[in-house]
């Protein structure tokens, strides 16, 4: 069977349908859990982040860089989504 870094591809199938239905009930580390948290709550309500948003993350190892990484790309992919909702961007073969 297909390996990706050690893990079989049944194992990232069933990975993905679970991040994909409930992330919080997938298999995954702590450091992991508290990414998507923040970025599940940067997304959902971004006035509501605090310093203990970016606490939490730090409690999980990550330094400044990956901090900022996290928030940027979070940040960056729902303004390129609101883009694209705002001009009435559909996906390509995407049959409404």
């Amino acid at each position: 069977m297909l390996e990706v870094k050690g893990a079989k591809l049944a194992e990232l199938e069933k990975l993905l349908a679970a991040l994909a239905s409930n992330y919080r009930k997938a298999d995954l580390q702590a450091a992991d859990l508290a990414m998507l948290d923040y970025t599940v709550k940067l997304t959902r309500s971004p006035g509501d982040m605090t310093e203990a948003d970016v606490g939490s993350l730090r409690a999980q190892g990550f330094g400044d860089r990956a901090i900022h990484d996290i928030c940027a790309i979070a940040a960056y992919y729902a303004f390129v989504n609101r883009i694209a909702d705002g001009l009435g961007v559909e996906l390509e073969g995407c049959n409404a």
